[in-house]
Formats: structure tokens, sequence, C-alpha cells
């Protein structure tokens, strides 16, 4: 491959001009960065490449695998990855209309694997590493200080003193992003009254490719396989004292609570990385565009982690925004105009909006006491799990929408 992406200038130009801005350098903005480029769209890529050590994974979804494919990330990923061959959901509630367990298996959809669980650490570092040898990506590791944007352009300065401007700015900054504060757009946040404990876990039986979701009445709690048959991710979604109260204990008190709650499934458990505390809270946009700027990944809407629904969606936006990019370009436009970014804007409000409900309504249908809603959760996980025709357009439309898939998640026919 011709050309690297230039990762230091020693005498940089004051201002530098791109086509694209991409602000923040986790998962989502590396992967818009690399798709820009990668049709030869002249990029910035700004934020600091900080570590990744909070002991949490992602499961990544088909169309999530197919655009890291062709970013050229996947086979180094893939060594490093479970599949999520299966999926089991146990209610756990103990609700008086308590359904069997439902089994999904991703071999009735025609496929090998729903997704891949992966450690973040790993995806992010290999993330980068692409960006440091991709031509047409410069890599600006400071943060952002502020931009300044127009119907003319736009202008990123940097923390260090540099400045670079630009068509389009994207906004893939975090949850807290100060772009999105500074825009304008309307947000709703919400919060729940819970906490997500995360950590890695070693285990005496094998997992054997099995991903299992137990519904409490304090919220689900997720096994989630990862490489080597006895090593599983935890995402234990609990009510906020008690989640507080296990972030304290020590890992052979916190392993055997975890065994305790998982019905001994997968034998004796033992802490086997880093572990995290993550709020649960949700935020959306009215819409993820403002002037020259758009926003995505959790810049743009934020998902309490139930359902892998939160990088994946991320992705899906900046797959998205490519398409969008490209469009413009290939039809002599200005990608930053609001005529170029309006069916990106549509298209992702959606999406963002369908899954955000569906996931709220999960989680809250776990927390209430009321029959009516118990009975309610039942009976569709009931009818999923018995009626094959059903339970296939679940699990396909749990993956990914069919209508308006970007080019680059799209299934390759024949």
């Amino acid at each position: 491959m011709r050309g690297r992406g230039v990762v230091a200038d020693p005498q940089p130009a004051r201002d530098q001009r791109f086509e694209t801005i991409v602000v923040g350098a986790g998962a989502v903005g590396l992967a818009a960065a690399l798709a820009f480029a990668r049709d030869g769209i002249r990029t910035a890529l700004i934020g600091r490449h900080a570590p990744v050590a909070d002991g949490r994974t992602v499961a990544l979804l088909d169309g999530s695998i197919r655009l890291l494919d062709a970013l050229g990330a996947w086979p180094e990923i893939a060594p490093h990855a479970a599949p999520l061959a299966e999926l089991h959901i146990i209610d756990d509630t103990g609700s008086l209309f308590r359904p069997p367990p439902a089994r999904f298996t991703a071999a009735e959809i025609g496929l090998d694997a729903f997704g891949w669980n992966v450690e973040s650490a790993t995806l992010i570092e290999t993330l980068r590493r692409r960006a440091r040898h991709v031509p047409g990506l410069t890599l600006f590791e400071s943060d952002a200080a502020g931009s300044r944007r127009s119907e003319e352009g736009a202008r990123v300065t940097l923390e260090d003193g540099r400045s670079v401007e630009g068509q389009l700015v994207v906004g893939a900054d975090g949850g807290r992003s100060p772009l999105r504060a500074a825009s304008g757009l309307l947000v709703r946040e919400w919060s729940y009254p819970q906490a997500a404990i995360t950590t890695l876990l070693a285990h005496e039986k094998p997992h054997r490719d099995v991903s299992t979701e137990f519904h409490t009445p304090h919220g689900p709690f997720t096994l989630v396989p990862l490489p080597g048959g006895q090593r599983s991710s935890l995402v234990w979604v609990t009510g906020e004292r008690a989640a507080k109260r296990l972030s304290r204990l020590d890992d052979p008190a916190l392993a055997a609570a975890v065994e305790h709650q998982a019905q001994s499934m997968l034998g004796a458990m033992r802490i086997d990385g880093p572990r995290g505390l993550v709020p649960m809270r949700g935020l959306s946009v009215a819409a993820p565009v403002a002037t020259r700027l758009a926003l995505i990944g959790e810049a743009a809407h934020v998902f309490p982690p139930i359902g892998a629904q939160g990088l994946n969606l991320g992705l899906r936006d900046a797959a998205a925004l490519r398409d969008a990019v490209l469009a413009a370009r290939d039809n002599g436009r200005d990608p930053g105009l609001p005529a170029a970014l309006a069916r990106f804007a549509a298209g992702r409000t959606l999406d963002a909006g369908l899954r955000s409900t569906a996931v709220d309504m999960l989680n809250r249908s776990l927390l209430t006491h009321l029959l009516p809603v118990d009975a309610l959760r039942g009976i569709g996980l009931a009818a999923v799990s018995a009626l094959p025709p059903l339970r296939r357009l679940v699990m396909r439309e749990g993956l990914l929408p069919q209508l308006g898939v970007p080019s680059l998640m799209r299934r390759r026919q024949g």
C-alpha cells in the first residue's frame, strides 16, 4: 500500500484543508475515518489515542463484521474473537407468566454466527494500527479545543495550537460530546436506577459458543463467549446500590456471586480481567446534523449496555455517513451542506429511535411489577420461541434492518 497517514508533522502549516474532519479516536471515529479514506476522501482524524482497559467487550453483529472486513481490519481481529452461534434467554424474574427458555440459532438464518465477541481494546488498537498506514488519512493525536462552522466551511482548533479546515466535521467525540453541546441541537437524556458490572471471566465448563442472557427483576445478566472455550465476558445489570456493593467485592467473592447468579451453568468462576462499573443512561438527539456537522456513535445516541446495540449502531452511523459523503462528491456537491446530509439524518434518526425504544422497553419491562406487562413480555418471548417464521424474522431484524443498509454492510449476493 502506498503512502502513510501523517501521525505528527514537526512543522505543520497553521491551517490544513480536508474534505472531512473526524473528531474522536474511539472505535466509531476510527471506522468513519478509515471508511472515508478508503474511497479517497481526504480526511483528518483528531483525538488522543488513550489506552482502553475497563474489562469491556463488544459483540460485533454481522453488518459490523462486513464493515470491518471492508476496512481491512477484520482479518487481524478475527483470531481474537469468539463466535456467537447461539443465544439463550432464560427468564429468572420469578414472574407468574414465566416462559420456557428461548433458544436462537444463527444457522437457522443461514449464518455461522450472529456476531463475534472481542475485547474493546483489541478492536480499537487494531483500528489505530490501520489508521496509521492508510493513504489520505492524517492523524492529529491531540484533543480538539473548539470549532467554528458556517455555510462557507468549518475549522477545528487543537489543544496544541494547530487548526484544520474542511467541508464537514464529524462528531465522534462520545457521550459527553463537546461538539454536540456547542451545536445547539435538541438533546433528550434519561437514566435508570441501575448500573452494570462488566468484567472478564474464566470458567470451569465450556461455553460452546452460546451467549446466555438471564432476565432478572433488576435487569439482564449476560454471559458472552470469548475465545478459548472457557472464558466469557460479563454484563450484569442490577440496581445501583447492589452494583456498587458488588464492585467493592474482592475477586473470589465477586466470582462466587457471578456463579450463583448464573445458576452454576458454567461451573466455578474466576475473575480474569479488569472490571468496569457502567451507569445506565440514555441519550438521543432530535437530529444528528447541524451546520457542517454530523454526529455519530455516542455523540448522537447513548444506550445502556443491553442487546449489543450501542457500538453496532455507531458503526452503522459511520458507514451511512460514508455513503452520504461519497454520493455528494460523486454528484459534485459539497458534503457539508444540508441537502447532502438530509437522507443520512432521516435514516439514522429512525434507526436509532426504533432501537432505543426497543432497549428501553425491554429494560423497563424487567423493572416493572405490573402483571399485564409481565404477561405481555412472557407471551411475546414464548411466541418468538415457538413460531419459527416469527423467530427468524426477529433474528434477522435484530442483526440489521433490511431497508437502508449502508453499502459496506451489505451481504454480497451469490
